[in-house]
């Protein structure tokens, strides 16, 4: 029976399976509206409800943090992020992070025409994210922490760059080889991939604040107006996807992901 490239990539047991699926599927409805509603629409849904959640929790945690420590960041960004991954994660992968959807096209996960509206989709459920943070807090409070938005605790911007390069380099090898690389996936790939969020956290939070995606950076520098060196955000997140795709496409990946060494 002929089936369709598929589109996205969820986790599924210990095997990747389709978001959608075509006409022909057996369990599917052969109504053509409702098979594009499910390749293209739900999905980008999913990825603007997911982040705007994680990304709620994560300003939240920050702006109400009645301590100092990175304990309560790392353990809320954590479970946030793996709770919506097992939600969200069989409509849409689960990406809610910018970094995380480019590491993932580049490896094979998913179609070049899902990868802007996803973008856009976590952009804008960071906004609303960090929008219901702003709504949510008193004023003195909210602002005391820029709304949960990011400035590197260092004024070696480089460092603060180069920390979050190989932190998400952590985090999007967690996601390829978790959930997209065949012959490592795994069903306990949100428990892990949202592990690797808190000890990364935990890790390099005195360094650049650890934030590892560019949407969770956006959505409360928006709410708040806060911009210092949000540049940060982007070029460091984005170079530490990169990475992950060149050393997983030329070395670690399954024989269908890898481009060298086949034979």
């Amino acid at each position: 029976m002929p089936k369709t490239e598929p589109e996205v990539f969820a986790i599924s047991g210990s095997e990747m399976g389709q978001v959608a699926g075509d006409a022909d599927c057996p369990g599917r409805s052969g109504d053509k509206s409702t098979n594009l509603y499910e390749q293209y629409v739900q999905p980008v849904l999913a990825e603007f409800f997911g982040s705007t959640l994680f990304i709620f929790v994560g300003c939240a945690c920050v702006v109400g943090n009645v301590g100092t420590g990175a304990i309560q960041p790392a353990v809320a960004h954590g479970l946030a992020l793996g709770v919506v991954i097992l939600l969200f994660g069989q409509i849409s992968g689960g990406h809610f992070n910018p970094a995380v959807t480019l590491s993932v096209y580049l490896c094979g996960g998913m179609s070049l025409r899902l990868v802007l509206p996803y973008v856009l989709a976590q952009m804008a459920g960071g906004m609303a994210g960090a929008g219901l943070v702003k709504a949510m807090f008193l004023p003195g409070v909210y602002h005391a922490s820029s709304g949960g938005a990011f400035t590197p605790p260092s004024t070696d911007l480089g460092k603060a760059t180069l920390a979050e390069l190989v932190m998400t380099m952590f985090l999007t090898t967690a996601v390829t080889m978790g959930a997209v690389n065949q012959k490592t996936s795994s069903p306990m790939a949100p428990f892990g991939i949202g592990l690797t969020v808190a000890a990364n956290i935990l890790a390099g939070g005195t360094l650049s604040g650890a934030c590892m995606n560019p949407a969770r950076a956006f959505g409360p520098a928006v709410a708040a107006n806060h911009w210092d060196y949000h540049w940060v955000y982007w070029v460091g997140p984005l170079c530490g996807a990169l990475s992950t795709v060149i050393y997983v496409r030329l070395f670690l990946g399954d024989r269908k992901m890898r481009l060298i060494l086949k034979k």
